[in-house]
């Protein structure tokens, strides 16, 4: 744990010192003003409209619908702020559960015909404070659509009902999946996929401009194109294990013409991870080919795996979608592949290594997709543990074409006008910058409502505020 804090390192030199002393030497631009961040992806084909800038809003998982699956005055809030965030696509908002089995939490959102005019309110809310700041022409808002498959707890946050791909020896035992009754069978497969299909175009009938077919983290999407030991339609072979995928994307196109389609991606993995000694994450003890993952190498599983992953792509740009936002590993079993982070969530483990070793593997990742597939355009992800360096960075990749656009997730949750805040060169505010303390995972994973109690003022007063305080005091590397 004798890494160096990004607040410690005091100028852009010094950042790129750091990089290639990890061994990955990560261009860094000098400071502002922000010039390739402030330019629009034009419109091609493909894309009917420009969009506006190159910073992107991540979809999260929202902790504070209501039991049924609408808005709350909490997600409006958030969404506004969204809106008013200055970026100009918001990728997703929100994951919402394509049906009620599918939830991570007995909060999220859901998208029945019943939710479709809560949804259509909110999209609206999130334009209409954008019109607020400038011109909403220039602006794209989707909507991440996902079943949570192995993670779902739809009932209860502290009991897990997972349904899953396939058995997985080390992960069944997490969420006690004891037997074949919890693997999805293949027409229980075929039923989602029309599930998947009916939420799109109900996200169409609520304006939205694109749907997000989430496969990304672990969730069920994620876990399929790692079902290897799968029998039938959905396994084995990586053109069936990407049936799932396609076929939701083709029931789109037909049922839903109008709407563009995109896919949050995992690009690569790596073995699960628990605490080791000091709390510190290592790798859960493994013999043999690894062959539960996507994107690693089943003989070293650290090592990202190319083949496959730049097939999928190649698949997603043969079928027409064009818009990609890329992330790695999983919240659950191995974050710090994912949410690089001095301090992990009360559940998490303190890092194996320097986050910044995180976010350079996916930001070279992604730069190495981008090199493949030019046509398409990529958003990244991993930067907010960059913190006040978090522009240069960001700059350096877009300003050399190895990235289209720079994903912001948590730091807008304490920081939400950032985006705005660069693209117009003004100063970052520093006591807004996100910190990466985890608390915005702690809170959510025991029961509590989603949102930056640090950093926001409102959360600060916030019943929930004192309850995150007691767990964070006895969390792990608190």
């Amino acid at each position: 744990m004798n890494f160096p804090k990004v607040v410690s390192i005091k100028s852009a030199a010094a950042l790129r010192d750091r990089f290639a002393e990890l061994g990955c030497p990560v261009p860094v631009a000098d400071d502002g003003p922000w010039r390739a961040l402030a330019g629009a992806v034009p419109a091609s084909a493909g894309l009917p409209r420009p969009i506006g800038n190159r910073l992107a809003i991540l979809p999260m998982e929202g902790w504070d619908g209501t039991d049924d699956g609408h808005p709350t005055d909490l997600v409006r809030r958030r969404w506004r702020r969204f809106g008013e965030s200055g970026a100009k696509l918001v990728w997703g908002g929100e994951a919402v559960a394509v049906r009620r089995d599918g939830r991570a939490n007995p909060r999220q959102l859901m998208l029945g015909e019943e939710h479709v005019a809560g949804l259509e309110a909110l999209r609206r809310s999130l334009v209409e404070a954008h019109a607020g700041h400038g011109s909403t022409e220039d602006l794209w808002v989707g909507l991440q659509l996902t079943h949570s498959g192995r993670w779902s707890r739809p009932n209860d946050p502290r009991r897990p009902e997972p349904r899953v791909a396939f058995r997985h020896p080390i992960l069944d035992g997490r969420v006690g999946v004891t037997d074949d009754r919890m693997v999805f069978t293949d027409m229980e497969l075929d039923g989602l996929v029309e599930d998947f299909v009916r939420a799109a175009t109900r996200a169409w009938k609520a304006g939205f401009d694109f749907v997000d077919v989430k496969h990304c983290h672990g969730y069920l999407g994620h876990e399929l194109l790692g079902a290897r030991s799968r029998p039938g339609p959905y396994g084995g072979s990586l053109e069936n294990r990407t049936r799932f995928l396609r076929r939701i994307v083709e029931g789109i196109r037909r049922d839903a013409p109008g709407l563009a389609v995109g896919v949050r991606l995992s690009l690569f993995d790596q073995l699960p991870h628990r605490k080791g000694a000091g709390n510190v994450g290592e790798p859960e003890p493994w013999e043999g080919r690894y062959e539960h993952g996507f994107g690693c190498d089943p003989a070293e599983p650290s090592r990202i795996a190319w083949e496959e992953p730049l097939a999928l792509l190649g698949l997603l740009q043969a079928m027409g979608v064009r818009l990609a936002c890329m992330t790695a590993g999983s919240p659950y079993y191995n974050p710090h592949i994912q949410r690089p982070a001095m301090v992990p969530p009360s559940d998490g483990y303190l890092p194996p290594e320097d986050p910044l070793a995180g976010v350079a593997r996916q930001v070279e990742a992604v730069a190495h997709a981008k090199a493949a597939f030019p046509g398409m355009i990529l958003v990244g992800s991993a930067y907010s543990y960059l913190q006040e360096w978090l522009p240069h960075v960001a700059e350096a990749q877009v300003a050399a074409g190895r990235v289209d656009m720079v994903g912001l997730g948590r730091s807008v949750l304490s920081y939400p006008d950032l985006s705005r805040d660069l693209v117009s060169g003004r100063p970052m505010q520093r006591r807004r910058v996100c910190r990466t303390f985890s608390e915005c995972t702690t809170g959510p994973r025991n029961g509590l409502v989603s949102g930056c109690f640090p950093l926001d003022d409102f959360y600060k007063q916030h019943p929930d505020a004192e309850r995150l305080r007691a767990l964070a005091t006895g969390g792990a590397g608190r």
